[in-house]
């Protein structure tokens, strides 16, 4: 019980490493949160930071979710790798070290399921690039993909990633609910790289 305890903090403070906001001080000498949407994911990185920060950023994201799901192998844990990955993702919304503003939960989640079925991860990236060609929104397609990995989790029939997807996809449809607004008002802005 004591164990399976300090995993799920662990968990929580993988996810709490607020990867943006480190690189923006260390090597640009900016708080992120200051500048752009204010949000500490890859998104607001790329457009504040530039490219290379923003896909280290993207990157540092999704493998705290890895880590954080793989502990309860690495500590030989009876808790299921999804339900641990789910702390980190609270983390990285909500980062005790950074003052409980984050991320929209997006590259942490995809991380979670790099680790529990690496295919689903490379659905989700081929789909949200294929969104984002598309509509020119990471926001819509953040969504999009949230939806679009549920559904392909139903056609599993793997219980446990059913209801942990459903909750991540709830996650960045909730913390994404600023975008949809501005993309109603169409003020939401587009990529222009794609």
């Amino acid at each position: 019980m004591a164990l399976n305890a300090i995993i799920i903090v662990l968990a929580y403070l993988l996810g709490s490493i607020p990867s943006g906001l480190i690189v923006g001080k260390v090597f640009f000498g900016k708080d992120i949160r200051e500048h752009g949407s204010g949000n500490l994911g890859g998104t607001n990185t790329f457009r504040t930071l530039g490219v290379k920060a923003g896909l280290a950023v993207s990157i540092a994201d999704v493998l705290k979710g890895t880590l954080a799901a793989s502990l309860p192998l690495i500590f030989n844990s009876d808790l299921h790798m999804l339900a641990v990955g789910v702390f980190a993702v609270i983390g990285h919304m909500y980062p005790v070290f950074a003052g409980f503003r984050g991320g929209k939960a997006v590259a942490t989640s995809g991380g979670i399921l790099l680790a529990y079925v690496p295919v689903l991860f490379l659905f989700m990236l081929v789909f949200f690039f294929l969104s984002l060609y598309i509509t020119k929104y990471v926001s819509l397609s953040s969504i999009l993909t949230s939806i679009a990995t549920f559904v392909y989790a139903l056609f599993t029939g793997d219980g446990p990633l059913i209801a942990i997807v459903a909750v991540l996809a709830s996650f960045v449809i909730y913390r994404h609910r600023a975008n949809i607004a501005r993309i109603r008002n169409k003020t939401e802005p587009k990529i222009k790289w794609l």
